[in-house]
């Protein structure tokens, strides 16, 4: 049977379409991975120099993170997902290993890599979400009257 494309009913648009839970459980598994190397990469020196760059690459890998999943689910909800595993992989490198072996430095880097890696993407949350409380305040509002106003004239 061949169907006519000018009446056809449009095929479901990619918003409409369900997210793919294979990519969104990958995108979570990237935090917590982010998380791990972060820390692993903390004590990065040159020329004995503390280097952490890797305070700056998670803040940016958990922003883009983010990003993907809620770009995936439109879910402000799962779109922290990332953000969960990578607070929980941190919490697990805090705790000493077998002998007292511990991944995560005790100075300032440490003190710095949680805030600039969750600051980023907390924040485009906490715009998106504005945004979304703001635009569900103005659809709900009344439009204004298109003749004039009721009441008594001069």
């Amino acid at each position: 049977m061949t169907v006519d494309p000018a009446t056809a009913e449009p095929a479901a648009s990619q918003a409409e379409a369900p997210p793919r839970r294979g990519l969104v459980a990958l995108l979570v598994l990237d935090g917590g991975l982010c998380a791990l190397l972060s820390v692993f990469f903390l004590g990065v020196y040159i020329a004995g120099v503390p280097f952490p760059v890797t305070i700056i690459l998670a803040g940016a890998a958990n922003l883009l993170l983010v990003m993907a999943v809620r770009a995936e689910t439109g879910s402000m909800r799962t779109a922290t997902l990332p953000l969960l595993a990578w607070v929980v992989v941190f919490l697990v490198c805090l705790v000493g290993g077998p002998g007292g072996d511990q991944l995560v430095l005790g100075d300032w880097r440490t003190l710095l890599l949680p805030i600039a890696a969750l600051a980023p993407a907390g924040g485009y949350l906490f715009s998106a979400r504005i945004k979304e409380i703001t635009q569900a305040g103005a659809g709900a509002g009344q439009a204004p009257p298109a003749g004039p106003l009721p009441g008594p004239r001069p």
